[in-house]
């Protein structure tokens, strides 16, 4: 299997050759402007000292500011954060956001280290990137298994190097900081607001339509509970303990009573338990994977039963899962597009915090509403004019000329 990054190179490959772009603007096209790698020490609560490998990737800046999350992963890879990056740039571009793309992370494990050992992490991983980040420069927000205290921790630590406030350093923060109650739920409920779109342009209708959705953290929450109040049945859910099915609708609230009273879904009585990797093929009229990069692949491509692919993670569907998903008939509403809700919120609370405004939340879930069923008409428009292409291709196509298009006004050719 190929890496993350050489998925997006390939993705921009895609688009590249349907827009006529030249080689030299194709290569800067497919490499981040910087890419920063280092160790981030802390002391531990055993007094004992630690260090961790960190990252920071800033792809391109064409738009505006570079923009992207930063994630603690036992995992976490250089090349994921590079192409997170990437996405991040085709995710701003896509959605009319002045703004570029960055990502950011270290390779940790959460669950084993304390609140006060996370606190100086977070700090820590702040003060190493202080010079490369601002409101005007690059602007984290929380990713996975990073929240708003870990955007207050780093916002502290940043401010106290730079020794002035500035509440638009860093997105996802509590609201108490500059923070906006929309953010938490932007990306889970902009899955939907992307999906909804998409049955309209199939002709089905939400209460007679069920969904599954793989991933139960803060974007496969927020989904199924915006899908319920849609009218969607999600018969299915997955977590790291294994998935649970029910063909006749497994309510949101009683799994996540149970997911914060167990820590798991494993243990839920009255519903059939099986992998992640068999949920994926049940059928279902949406599939929403909101976990991890990579899990829809050619060799699980054509057992999908589902009739839309909702992207609410980032990068889960490979190149030729693509092609083969396509052949099949199926849509898939592009990651660059389905989560883009996150950046979307991240955009409106950095907006904010520059300008001094402040928004109601009905302003501005309005807004999130606005922005995201304008732009997969956009997308849908040229893939109805297109027809033999896929709906990512189309997508990437508006997202990659529009950085192409800044950068040769730029002359960054």
């Amino acid at each position: 299997m190929t890496s993350p990054f050489e998925e997006a190179k390939r993705q921009v490959d895609s688009a590249a050759d349907k827009l006529g772009i030249s080689k030299p603007m194709r290569a800067r096209l497919k490499k981040p402007d910087l890419f920063y790698s280092f160790w981030v020490r802390i002391r531990l609560d055993n007094r004992r000292r630690a260090k961790f490998m960190g990252f920071r990737s800033q792809y391109n800046n064409a738009l505006g500011p570079y923009k992207g999350g930063i994630r603690f992963h036992p995992d976490e890879t250089a090349e994921t954060i590079r192409a997170l990056s990437a996405w991040m740039t085709w995710k701003c571009s896509l959605t009319g956001l002045p703004l570029g793309g960055a990502k950011g992370g270290i390779i940790c494990d959460p669950s084993k280290l304390s609140e006060s050992e996370l606190e100086r992490l977070s700090k820590a991983y702040s003060k190493k990137i202080t010079k490369i980040i601002g409101p005007w420069k690059d602007i984290p927000a929380p990713d996975v298994y990073t929240n708003s205290q870990t955007m207050a921790w780093m916002l502290e630590e940043y401010e106290s190097v730079i020794k002035t406030s500035a509440p638009g350093a860093f997105t996802g923060k509590p609201v108490e900081l500059g923070g906006h109650a929309g953010r938490h739920e932007s990306t889970g409920k902009g899955v939907v607001i992307t999906t909804r779109e998409a049955l309209k342009r199939l002709r089905l209708k939400p209460r007679q339509t069920s969904a599954i959705i793989q991933g139960f953290g803060n974007v496969g929450q927020f989904a199924a509970k915006y899908y319920e109040e849609l009218g969607i049945k999600v018969i299915g859910y997955s977590d790291s303990s294994g998935a649970i099915f029910n063909s006749k609708g497994i309510k949101f609230k009683e799994v996540l009573a149970h997911k914060k009273k167990e820590g798991k879904l494993a243990t839920m009585t009255g519903v059939k338990h099986m992998s992640n990797d068999s949920l994926l093929t049940q059928k279902c009229d949406i599939l929403a994977p909101c976990a991890l990069e990579g899990i829809i692949t050619r060799k699980n491509a054509f057992e999908i039963k589902a009739k839309i692919i909702a992207e609410g993670a980032n990068g889960p569907t490979t190149v030729d899962a693509d092609k083969i998903l396509f052949k099949r008939g199926i849509l898939v509403i592009p990651d660059i597009l389905c989560n883009a809700g996150g950046v979307i919120g991240s955009y409106f609370e950095w907006s904010m915090n520059n300008t001094g405004e402040y928004w109601t939340l009905n302003k501005y879930n309005k807004n999130l509403d606005s922005v995201l069923t304008k732009s997969f008409d956009k997308i849908y428009k040229l893939y109805e004019k297109e027809k033999n292409i896929d709906f990512r291709e189309t997508a990437y196509m508006i997202a990659v000329k529009r950085v192409a298009d800044a950068m040769r006004l730029r002359g960054r050719q």
